[in-house]
């Protein structure tokens, strides 16, 4: 038997390969199907089954696209109404793979089709539990996602659901099973996760808040309950294209892999609605860029922060990269369901100066610089755009707590007529924020390099005691 975790960093996401005498299986995959079809073919298998643990909120699954090229059978856990043909498994049932199994546990509590796959060896020995987004490696899987299904189900009800799965069908296992979550550190699907990706599901009872053997169940849903916030927008937009269907990739790369030179780029931006967003770093965005454009930088996690910044998943979007990474942002926003990217800046950046066309700039200071310019001009201030759990944790003395996650909604609060220095923690997202609003007109936001990390490693600023933070959404 052959068992591949495929971890998607950016998507804190893991998919899971497992072969064995000739048949395959693939668990949650990723919108790009190529690398599973790759795998079986190296090995010379056929994939047998796509596992879905259940219908995704953080991601558009591959299932259908790789169920229509390779003949394999979709599969889900029991309650499950997908819209495309598929075997809705039954709780207990055993999938055969090659000479090992896979058994479907039905564990409700995360969404109502929750299902984890327990995994038996050639000798039927159990070895392994793909858990999805039932348990991670120190957390386990918010229970508000599902709210919205029915008006019956509340976070309560769902984490109801979700102790009992736990207690009835993952923690009797033996110690030695290795837990294969869907998640890792990063996830907005869980609030505390670790940044280990497997475990002994051993360990996990000794150490997972959540897995304690002497918690009630009020104390459970008290506890998972607590410090939620709520979900990106897109996340509700990707259920519904996991329950229903969605175009092929192929189709999706091909319409947003098309090169405007700058003329043609600049007339599709002035005779569409689409949002234009230029994926490079933020310190070469920062000294020069197309008017009007959006920062959110390829190397960070670039999809997660589209989807919950731009409301439509349905919107137009251009994209300005640095050269020969086109098909790469197309890919990653297919992932979180943006299929319609129009097109991209062929020559980047370069080409349009190179075109005479008018270029923008967003001024970028140093912590020493910030000290000495609020010094100077007491009315200036500083705006924290991290999340409120980390502002909490420790931030600078005076500043204003903004998390970029709701930026939109909080843009009447900012006077136009003041400057503002704004910091994340490492400067990834403050040049989001600020290259949102200064495409709305905002222009007295400068940038402080490094974030606070910065700010508190130069010793220029007071900070505030550290806390330790209840929960990292």
């Amino acid at each position: 038997m052959k068992l591949e975790q495929i971890y998607t960093g950016c998507l804190s996401q893991g998919a899971y390969y497992i072969e064995s005498n000739g048949e395959a299986v693939v668990i949650d995959p990723l919108r790009e199907v190529r690398p599973y079809i790759t795998r079986a073919e190296k090995d010379g298998a056929k994939i047998k089954y796509v596992l879905e643990t259940h219908f995704h909120a953080d991601f558009v699954s591959g299932h259908i696209d790789l169920a229509q090229k390779t003949g394999a059978q979709i599969v889900f856990g029991p309650t499950a109404k997908p819209g495309f043909d598929a075997l809705v498994a039954v709780d207990g049932q055993v999938l055969k793979v090659g000479d090992v199994s896979l058994t479907v546990l039905h564990t409700p509590g995360h969404t109502m089709e929750s299902t984890c796959y327990l995994l038996s060896d050639e000798q039927g020995e159990q070895v392994g539990i793909f858990t999805g987004d039932t348990l991670f490696i120190g957390d386990v899987g918010r229970p508000d996602l599902a709210q919205k299904v029915s008006d019956e189900l509340t976070q309560e009800k769902l984490a109801g659901y979700l102790f009992d799965s736990l207690r009835d069908k993952i923690m009797p296992l033996a110690d030695e099973i290795i837990v294969y979550p869907a998640h890792g550190a990063g996830s907005a699907c869980g609030k505390n996760m670790s940044k280990e990706t497997t475990d002994t599901l051993g360990s996990q009872k000794a150490s997972n808040y959540a897995l304690r053997a002497d918690m009630s169940k009020e104390e459970f849903v008290k506890e998972v309950t607590h410090g939620l916030t709520p979900p990106p927008a897109y996340f509700p937009e990707n259920v519904l294209m996991n329950i229903r269907g969605y175009e092929s990739i192929d189709t999706v790369l091909d319409r947003g892999t098309h090169a405007l030179e700058p003329a043609a780029f600049e007339a599709a931006a002035n005779e569409t609605d689409a949002v234009m967003i230029d994926t490079r770093d933020a310190e070469s965005f920062a000294k020069g860029f197309v008017p009007n454009s959006i920062n959110i930088g390829i190397n960070g996690s670039f999809a997660p922060w589209v989807g919950t910044l731009i409301p439509d998943i349905k919107q137009n979007i251009l994209l300005i990269t640095d050269p020969g990474r086109e098909e790469e942002a197309v890919t990653r926003l297919a992932r979180v369901g943006y299929d319609r990217t129009i097109g991209y800046l062929k020559g980047g950046i370069d080409a349009w100066v190179k075109a005479g066309k008018e270029v923008d700039r967003i001024e970028s200071v140093s912590p020493q610089q910030m000290k000495d310019r609020l010094e100077s001009d007491p009315s200036n201030l500083v705006l924290d755009v991290r999340k409120t759990s980390e502002f909490e944790s420790e931030h600078v003395i005076g500043a204003e707590n903004m998390p970029l996650d709701y930026v939109n909604e909080h843009l009447a609060q900012i006077d136009k007529t003041k400057t503002y220095f704004v910091h994340c923690a490492g400067g990834y997202r403050s040049m989001i924020f600020n290259s949102i609003l200064k495409a709305r007109g905002y222009d007295n936001l400068i940038d402080v390099k490094g974030g606070f990390a910065a700010i508190k490693e130069s010793g220029k600023l007071a900070v505030s005691n550290y806390v330790c933070p209840s929960t990292l959404l």
